[in-house]
């Protein structure tokens, strides 16, 4: 199956005309939507994000991964194999933690755009071409070795809020196998301490839970804790261990 995770937005013609590529070249796969919220233009963010969202999907899926500033620049698409998915996208920084955890991995450089893609429009145009060969076993784009990888130097963890539900969970960059129970948490000007679930906490009372991705996430039990603490993405956290 392809899976799709992107900055474009739920709302809007880009999602559709992405999807469409794809079933032009390989109909009836499946296309499954992971996210098309993630932090809007910044690869960085999102990076900590498609690697605990992708990591179970199933063997031989291909990803195809668009947060994207620099379209139309030189900056190269890639081709990333890693514990047997496949990953398609700019070569940004975006792809660094799929790397970076994996137990195998390799990556290869996407040939330049051909003249008749739309510059602003590489996931539909080049990126989803891409995707469809590897899904129907073409891999003659897989010749140049990619070299370098812009977020080799990005820290594991970062303490900031990276996206926001529409309940007002703050999700952060921090893993939660990198976090003790009995751990502090302050965001807001607030301090506070874990839960394993909602109904663990008060009501109204802010805790940090390890959400189903391992990723250290805060919330209010019956309240958004985006309101209650003014959490927005890039929000500092800071994380006190006992």
């Amino acid at each position: 199956m392809f899976a799709l995770f992107t900055d474009f937005g739920w709302q809007g013609p880009y999602v559709g005309q992405l999807k469409a590529a794809l079933w032009q070249r390989t109909p009836g796969v499946p296309v499954v939507d992971l996210l098309h919220d993630a932090p809007a233009m910044d690869p960085r963010a999102a990076a900590y994000l498609l690697e605990p969202f992708s990591r179970e999907l199933p063997e031989g899926t291909v990803t195809v991964a668009v947060v994207d500033p620099g379209v139309g620049t030189d900056r190269p698409g890639c081709v990333i194999h890693a514990d047997e998915r496949w990953y398609v996208g700019p070569a940004n920084g975006l792809f660094e933690f799929v790397v970076r955890r994996a137990n195998d991995w390799a990556a290869w450089r996407l040939p330049d755009a051909p003249a008749e893609a739309a510059p602003t429009f590489h996931g539909r145009d080049v990126f989803a071409p891409a995707a469809a060969a590897l899904m129907q076993g073409d891999r003659s784009a897989l010749s140049a070795r990619l070299e370098g990888r812009p977020g080799e130097e990005w820290p594991d963890d970062v303490p900031r809020v990276l996206y926001l539900d529409h309940y007002g969970n703050a999700m952060t960059g921090i893993r939660g196998s990198m976090v003790s129970d009995g751990a502090i948490l302050e965001a807001g000007e607030l301090r506070f301490r874990g839960a394993r679930t909602f109904a663990d906490s008060q009501a109204g009372q802010p805790f940090w839970y390890r959400n189903s991705s391992d990723l250290v996430e805060i919330a209010v039990n019956g309240g958004s804790a985006a309101e209650i603490l003014g959490l927005a993405p890039g929000s500092r956290v800071r994380l006190i261990r006992p």
